[in-house]
């Protein structure tokens, strides 16, 4: 009786062995199973300052949640705004500068075009006058020649006792008067002359006025762009102060606080790890030998080892076009001819339904179907 009730557990086992082995080897078949998976972020930031300072406070301690926007920590703008009230001072100063200058070209402008009419009018009015002069001193001269020939005419008459006395005196004294008016217009002439050189000297003042107002112009002009490059080195520094706050770019928990306030860092030196749990996902490192029949859009169970007892539902969200190893740093160098086989690994990104309990880091098993859109086989 005993052998009998010995044999039908043995057979009772067997056939439990035997079930669970087709179990196992039909959840096999039918789903891509994988325990080289891994719960990762597509959000995780390391957060630091665009400028270099001392760090006077931190607002969050790991694990603390942040909204999007939301200051993190401060760095002493105290410097920054020193130097940007410095470029204040200066652009005021240029400013001034600038309007002066300005000022003082707007003068030398009118005096140069009062200048440059006086000239012009003036050598004109005195070159006419000049004219005018030396042809009325040529005919003054012509009548003078005829006077001094009849007054030599009336000195023999009067020798010969043809006119009287006063005739002759009156001729002598229209010659005596034309002299003196001849000599008198030649001092006038040479007076013109002067006054001509003088107009002269004055329209080469304005020359030089108006080459003093082409390097104003030209002293305006670099002074003007000094201004400009003052108030983009301004608009740079008001982005620089403002740098020195740091904000949240997104909603999340802080994963990681690299140092305590207050301390001295250089730019971009890492401040804080920002984590969003919303944008987990599960990246499984399949290997070639079970990719055959998994697609995107296929069904995925995922279990954690930290989560037990727990099961998370997901699809297939991608499959990388090359394996794990093609960017490895040291390639295999098959040129030997000395060959190898490996089992190379592909990349397959799994979305998931639920990320409730999931934390980025955690590994994982998966089984994914191979049959898009059915439900997957349960089993081991």
């Amino acid at each position: 009786m005993s052998r009998k009730i010995g044999t039908v557990i043995i057979v009772l086992l067997l056939i439990f062995f035997v079930v669970q082995g087709y179990s196992y080897l039909r959840y096999r078949s039918v789903n891509a199973v994988s325990d080289a998976a891994f719960i990762k972020n597509d959000r995780l930031a390391t957060l630091s300052f665009k400028v270099g300072g001392k760090v006077v406070q931190m607002a969050k301690k790991e694990n603390q949640p942040v909204r999007k926007g939301e200051i993190l920590a401060w760095i002493d703008p105290k410097d920054l705004e020193t130097a940007k009230a410095k470029l204040l001072h200066k652009k005021a100063a240029l400013e001034e500068k600038i309007e002066a200058t300005k000022l003082k070209k707007k003068r030398l402008e009118e005096t140069l075009q009062l200048q440059s009419e006086i000239s012009e009018t003036g050598i004109e009015s005195l070159e006419k006058q000049i004219e005018a002069t030396r042809f009325n001193i040529e005919a003054a001269r012509t009548k003078l020649a005829k006077l001094t020939r009849d007054k030599k005419r009336f000195a023999k008459m009067l020798e010969d006792r043809l006119i009287a006395e006063s005739d002759y005196e009156n001729i002598q004294s229209q010659a005596d008067a034309l002299a003196r008016q001849i000599e008198a217009m030649e001092k006038n002439l040479q007076a013109l002359f002067v006054q001509v050189h003088k107009a002269k000297l004055a329209a080469r003042i304005a020359q030089v006025n108006e080459k003093q107002i082409a390097e104003l112009t030209k002293g305006i002009e670099a002074m003007v762009q000094e201004a400009k490059a003052v108030d983009a080195a301004i608009t740079e520094m008001d982005r620089k102060i403002g740098y020195t706050v740091l904000r949240a770019p997104f909603d999340g928990v802080i994963a990681k606080k690299f140092f305590d306030a207050p301390k001295v860092i250089a730019k971009g030196a890492p401040v804080y790890a920002l984590s969003d749990p919303k944008a987990l996902y599960c990246e499984v490192l399949l290997s070639e030998k079970k990719l055959h029949g998994v697609r995107p859009g296929n069904r995925v169970k995922v279990t954690v080892d930290a989560l037990k007892g727990k099961n998370f539902e997901g699809e297939v969200d991608s499959i990388a076009p090359t394996s794990a190893s093609t960017f490895s740093l040291v390639p295999r160098d098959i040129a030997s001819g000395e060959f190898t086989k490996l089992d190379q690994r592909f990349v397959v990104r799994i979305k998931l339904k639920e990320l409730e309990g999931l934390r980025a880091g955690m590994g994982a098993t998966v089984a994914i179907s191979r049959s898009a859109g059915e439900s997957l086989v349960t089993g081991h």
